[in-house]
C-alpha cells in the first residue's frame, strides 16, 4: 500500500476541489451535505466537511454557483447549489486545461518506465 504524503495531497487539493464541487453541480442543483458525503467518501479529494462550506461560500460570491432554500420532509430548510453559466464556463475551461497538464504531469513521473 503507498501511503499518501499529506503534505502534497494538501497542494493537489487546492488547485482542483473547486473545480470538482463545479463538476458536482453539472446535472443540477445538490444540497451541501451532499457534496460534503460525496467528496470525503474517498479521503482524497476533502479529508473533512469544514473546507466545503467556506469553498462553497467563495463560489457563490464569485459569481460560480447561486443558491436556493427548499423545504426539507426531515428538518428545516436546506440550502441547494447550483452551477451559473459562468460556473460551466470556469468548469469547461478547467476541464480543457486539465487533460494536457494531466497527461504532462503524468509522462514527467513515468519518464523512462517501459509503457
Amino acid at each position: 500500500m503507498v501511503l499518501v504524503d499529506s503534505g502534497i495531497l494538501s497542494h493537489l487539493r487546492r488547485g482542483a476541489l473547486e473545480y470538482c464541487v463545479l463538476a458536482m453541480l453539472r446535472d443540477g442543483p445538490t444540497y451541501g451535505f451532499d457534496i460534503a458525503r460525496r467528496l470525503t467518501g474517498d479521503g482524497i479529494l476533502m479529508a473533512s466537511e469544514g473546507t466545503l462550506y467556506p469553498l462553497l461560500s467563495r463560489l457563490r460570491k464569485s459569481g460560480l454557483v447561486e443558491t436556493t432554500w427548499q423545504e426539507s420532509t426531515s428538518g428545516p430548510p436546506r440550502r441547494y447549489y447550483e452551477l451559473t453559466d459562468s460556473g460551466a464556463l470556469a468548469l469547461e475551461s478547467f476541464a480543457a486545461t486539465w487533460q494536457p497538464f494531466r497527461d504532462a504531469v503524468d509522462a514527467a513521473l513515468n519518464k523512462g518506465e517501459p509503457s
